[in-house]
């Protein structure tokens, strides 16, 4: 099965304040991609207040981009095609919340693996 990433862009990160109710009904999808056996790996990524960015020789704080919506998080997938990947990223409640997805087949990757107890 073809891998593919899953942007999610929303507003900001999933952690900011009086997100909790929202982060809720993400769990729920996240779990049901779980379930599906559809989930590789997913991460949320903390306010983009918290970036940095490097272009060239230049370090600033702040997104790459200044913009409305920014990339809240992203999870990879298994689908079968771009089809099925499109069905599965198009169940992400940030779609019904204002934001929206990004669907891109994967090239190639690296999983480190934890360190067992």
């Amino acid at each position: 099965m073809t891998q593919y990433a899953v942007l999610i862009y929303a507003g900001d990160s999933a952690h900011r304040e009086g997100a909790e109710a929202e982060q809720e009904v993400h769990d729920r999808h996240a779990e049901e991609l779980r379930d599906a056996d559809s989930m590789v790996a997913a991460f949320a990524l903390e306010s983009v207040a918290s970036a940095t960015s490097i272009r060239g020789d230049a370090v600033t704080d702040g997104p790459f981009v200044d913009a409305k919506e920014v990339i809240a998080g992203f999870y990879v997938i298994e689908a079968p095609d771009l089809d099925a990947a499109l069905r599965i990223a198009g169940a992400n409640p940030v779609i019904q919340q204002g934001g929206g997805v990004e669907v891109r087949p994967v090239a190639g990757g690296f999983i480190r693996p934890t360190a067992r107890e």
